[in-house]
């Protein structure tokens, strides 16, 4: 029998089986027709509310669920909590290209959400394809994070590196570099919570819109040890500071006279399909820094990244990579790895220790 406002429909087992959770009958029927355009991805199923999703969830057993932020009653980051406690499994958040939207995603992300879709106002064909690209994308991303909600083991055991103690001294001269994408907010959180107060500087490009970044860096400042905040351009770089690539511009690292380096960000178009580009940092470090610099790629979809990484560790510097079994999505780092541009592969927070016994004097 069917349930009560929603829709139910077959589909081939080959395909992503995805269900639809969004109080706006417009927005269930946009996007069962957007993701039902892709050959290798079904809508199975529509909810108006988190209370009909529960029981569709027992019954059709998704793949995923894109759920909306904002519903009536339960809104979606309760909802996302108790499927995250309950049953874990990949959800994509759909979300408002609005200053409250942006904080309920970054909420949703560390609540578990594997990415997030932005609603857009779509005013012709070039908007909708867009959005079609973004919501196959992002599914299949989500979709190869499966095995990150069943516990899996790790394939390779990784040697935990020793802590770094709190008085170690740095080489002030030294850089560190992280990209991330899919799953990188969280990544990045437990990288940055490791470092002490007087680290060597820290670049970071994570695929994010720009409405997102400078709330993003606010989070982590509000958390970690260290200070966080949104590069801007021609800034100098200083010890115990992160600076993250804003959402509308590459960030790159420039040596200046007298020693030192600044932070230059850029408008160039996309690289990899993304901008900022992991690739366009590591670049910057291998030309700019050199040996005197370590690399982290961390967990995303594609191969951004993967490139820069082997351009640093050739010019000598160490690299790193996160472990396929801490990653949301080993699409990043597995490129890199396959390139032979990793020296060495772990979580988070190894590979933070790693970095900072490379940087240390």
């Amino acid at each position: 029998m069917a349930l009560p406002n929603s829709s139910v429909q077959t589909v081939h087992e080959r395909q992503i089986r995805v269900l639809v959770v969004d109080d706006s009958p417009a927005m269930r029927l946009l996007l069962q027709q957007i993701i039902n355009k892709h050959e290798d991805m079904r809508v199975i199923g529509s909810a108006p509310d988190p209370l009909v999703a529960r029981e569709m969830i027992k019954e059709l057993e998704p793949d995923l669920i894109t759920l909306d932020i904002e519903m009536p009653g339960m809104n979606g980051l309760d909802f996302l909590e108790r499927i995250m406690r309950l049953r874990p499994m990949p959800v994509l958040m759909i979300s408002s290209r609005t200053a409250e939207g942006s904080e309920h995603s970054l909420r949703a992300l560390e609540l578990g959400a594997v990415d997030i879709i932005q609603k857009r106002a779509l005013t012709d064909k070039a908007a909708m394809a867009g959005m079609a690209e973004e919501v196959g994308e992002k599914i299949r991303a989500a979709y190869k994070a499966v095995a990150h909600f069943q516990g899996r083991q790790p394939l390779r055991v990784v040697n935990k590196p020793g802590l770094v103690h709190v008085d170690s001294k740095f080489d002030p001269r030294k850089l560190l570099f992280v990209g991330a994408s899919t799953g990188g907010t969280e990544a990045i959180k437990a990288l940055l919570d490791v470092l002490p107060p007087h680290c060597p500087p820290v670049l970071i490009a994570q695929h994010m819109p720009e409405d997102f970044t400078a709330r993003f860096a606010k989070r982590l400042n509000d958390t970690c040890t260290i200070r966080v905040k949104e590069a801007v351009h021609g800034e100098r770089v200083q010890a115990g500071c992160a600076y993250i690539a804003p959402g509308h511009s590459h960030l790159l690292v420039r040596r200046i006279a007298g020693g030192g380096y600044e932070t230059q960000l850029s408008d160039a178009p996309e690289v990899n399909r993304h901008r900022p580009s992991v690739d366009v940092l590591f670049d910057s470090a291998a030309d700019q820094v050199g040996k005197l610099c370590s690399g982290v790629l961390l967990t995303g979809m594609g191969k951004d990244g993967a490139a820069g990484l082997l351009r640093m560790r050739q010019t000598g510097a160490l690299t790193y990579t996160q472990s396929e079994a801490s990653c949301v999505v080993w699409g990043m780092p597995r490129a890199a790895y396959q390139m032979g541009a990793s020296c060495a592969e772990g979580t988070p927070a190894e590979l933070a220790n790693l970095a900072l016994n490379s940087l240390r004097l």
